[in-house]
């Protein structure tokens, strides 16, 4: 796979390595005031719904399209299973969901575990989403929308800290909405977009193609048949590549679909697996698509 770069999700801590916040929070903290930051959150909460609701309207309406597993020929044996354990027979083509989650982050990888809210909107079709979260001290921005990839990171939802746009930032959240797509499981069916590949028993490789771009990665299966971990690798920062892993546990069934409520997201270095973000689902729609 072609060098990329990573959204927040899997981003961001390389960003916080290279800067020392600390004279940031003390500056911010002394030259905003603080009804200057309610406005900034208050602000970046309505371009947020103003965003998911054009993400949304794009999406089109449900053509009544259904899951057989007449699809399933030809798949490979371990996506055969996921799909078999995961889908229940007749399930609708979902167009989309809405997310909220809670969760523990690490700016460094050598530095504690904080707290972390957040909420995310996926389309199908186009591929898309928009995520925003939020600790103490930072809201951060991650988005694949209309083709294009976009990462902004602000101290206090005000002073930008980190960012960017382009390809490369264009083919990273791609991937993100490949790995998270999980929770959006018949748009892992194949299509004009996902391909599979066969590997062996309890794996396979799972590609997205989508508007000249192109991202995989290698999905593992367990003994249930869940998709339990995907792996790629991932520009830690500018100079390093590393193996970016993502893990999905406690699957439950959610509006008729057996998807995860657990992720957790790790750089693998030196071979061992060093976890920096751990996100757990406490609401999911399908249905109406509208923000929260």
């Amino acid at each position: 796979m072609a060098a990329q770069s990573t959204p927040f999700f899997t981003r961001f801590p390389s960003l916080l390595m290279k800067r020392n916040t600390t004279w940031l929070l003390a500056a911010t903290a002394v030259a905003v005031p603080l009804v200057g930051l309610i406005a900034a959150r208050a602000l970046a909460a309505r371009r947020l719904r103003e965003d998911v609701q054009w993400l949304f309207a794009q999406a089109p309406q449900a053509a009544g399209q259904v899951y057989l597993e007449t699809q399933l020929a030809g798949l490979p044996a371990p996506v055969q299973r996921y799909f078999r354990h995961v889908l229940p027979a007749g399930q609708p083509y979902l167009r989309g969901l809405r997310l909220r989650h809670t969760g523990q982050f690490k700016t460094d990888l050598k530095k504690d575990w904080v707290a972390i809210t957040g909420e995310q909107y996926i389309t199908a079709d186009p591929p898309g989403f928009i995520w925003q979260g939020t600790t103490r001290q930072f809201v951060a921005r991650d988005e694949f929308v209309a083709g294009r990839g976009r990462l902004d990171v602000r101290l206090f939802g005000a002073l930008p800290i980190a960012g960017g746009t382009g390809l490369a930032y264009d083919q990273g959240e791609l991937l993100r909405w490949l790995v998270e797509i999980s929770w959006l499981p018949t748009a892992l069916l194949p299509s004009k977009y996902i391909a599979w590949t066969a590997v062996d028993d309890h794996s396979a490789q799972l590609t997205l193609t989508h508007q000249g771009h192109s991202v995989s990665c290698l999905a593992r299966f367990n003994e249930r048949g869940e998709m339990a971990e995907c792996e790629a690798p991932r520009q830690m920062d500018e100079a390093t590549q590393q193996p970016w892993l993502v893990r999905f546990e406690q699957y439950r069934r959610w509006h008729g679909v057996l998807i995860p409520t657990v992720g957790e997201a790790s750089w693998v270095i030196n071979g061992q697996r060093q976890p920096y973000a751990r996100f757990v689902v406490r609401e999911l729609e399908y249905e109406p698509l509208r923000p929260f």
